[in-house]
């Protein structure tokens, strides 16, 4: 097992290192730069102005001279500075990272509790009304765009029904106790956790519904059957712990999309999160907090799928690491 992991970890790290090294060369074959931004905005600066902030930089160097100075900076702890909002990137990523964390966690877990116990029931009626009910809402949240399934939750409980606000992540007040803070944050996430889980319940059902069909028809479950044990321990322990494999790998790697990918759901409403955070500072070529960003982001993926392939195990003994 301890072979294993560290086997694990050295990929992920060359992982990281060339994926890294691709977005930064990806980020610099953008249009424009910071440096044609400030001179854009000072009418009296000049072309020599704009070359010695290009030396001051590092800007006039090569990519991978470039590339290995923002690496030894990484690796020395300061991940630098955002020419956007002024702060270093540790303090602009950090209330972001947060945020986000809550927001997919949030929905990650709503979409669990809805969508297993929808998968189960449908395996277990198979063509029944209940199996096509279950899929037709399955194929529906799987085709609905999220761009469109956030903005119909603002219309009915933002505006036609005004349950909820319609977009932010708290309400600027002062003086709020604990459970006022929390009860307003809760408002908050109501309808960007319901949007992000729309488009997640329907993976997770179709996924359950396939796993559960065909664990229960192994020999396995009739021969536990034979054996007078009970249906619901037939059903969790026999079924449902077989059905966890494929589980296992869709719900680890759900996580980290769900972290790195609600980037819409978080511009739609303007829910102070990495993935607005992300969008701007591509948009303002901030590329300090873009690339630490882009770099959580590979990173959650990768230990994601190492925690995935670890859990194997635990979900089914027989599987060993060597």
């Amino acid at each position: 097992m301890t072979a294993y992991i560290l086997r694990r970890l050295v990929q992920t790290l060359v992982v990281i290192g060339l994926l890294s090294f691709f977005c930064y060369y990806l980020m610099t074959l953008m249009p424009g730069d910071p440096i044609d931004e400030m001179i854009a905005a000072n009418p009296f600066a000049t072309s020599a102005d704009a070359e010695r902030l290009r030396q001051l930089h590092g800007l006039d160097q090569p990519v991978h001279v470039r590339y290995w100075n923002w690496v030894k900076m990484i690796a020395s702890g300061d991940l630098g500075y955002s020419r956007t909002y002024r702060v270093p990137v540790t303090e602009a990523l950090g209330k972001s990272l947060l945020n986000t964390s809550i927001l997919a966690g949030t929905a990650l877990a709503f979409s669990l509790l809805v969508a297993v116990p929808l998968g189960v029931w449908a395996a277990l009626r198979k063509g029944s009304r209940v199996d096509y009910l279950v899929n037709l809402f399955a194929f529906a949240g799987i085709s609905v765009p999220s761009f469109w399934i956030a903005i119909v939750l603002i219309l009915l409980f933002a505006v036609y029904i005004p349950l909820y606000p319609a977009g932010g992540t708290q309400s600027i007040a002062f003086g709020l106790g604990p459970w006022e803070s929390l009860l307003d944050r809760v408002q908050y996430l109501v309808l960007p956790v319901l949007s992000l889980s729309f488009l997640s319940i329907g993976t997770y059902v179709r996924y359950t519904r396939a796993a559960m069909i065909e664990a229960m028809a192994n020999d396995y479950i009739r021969t536990a059957r034979a054996k007078g044990l009970s249906w619901n321990r037939i059903l969790i322990m026999h079924g449902f712990r077989n059905a966890l494999i494929p589980l296992i790998t869709v719900i680890a790697l759900s996580f980290s999309t769900l972290f790195s990918g609600a980037i819409i759901t978080e511009t739609v409403f303007a829910y102070d999160g990495v993935g607005r955070l992300v969008f701007l500072s591509i948009q303002r070529n901030d590329f300090n907090v873009a690339m630490v960003a882009f770099m959580i982001s590979v990173t959650m993926v990768l230990v994601m799928n190492m925690i995935a392939d670890l859990l194997y195990g635990v979900a089914d003994p027989r599987i060993t690491y060597s």
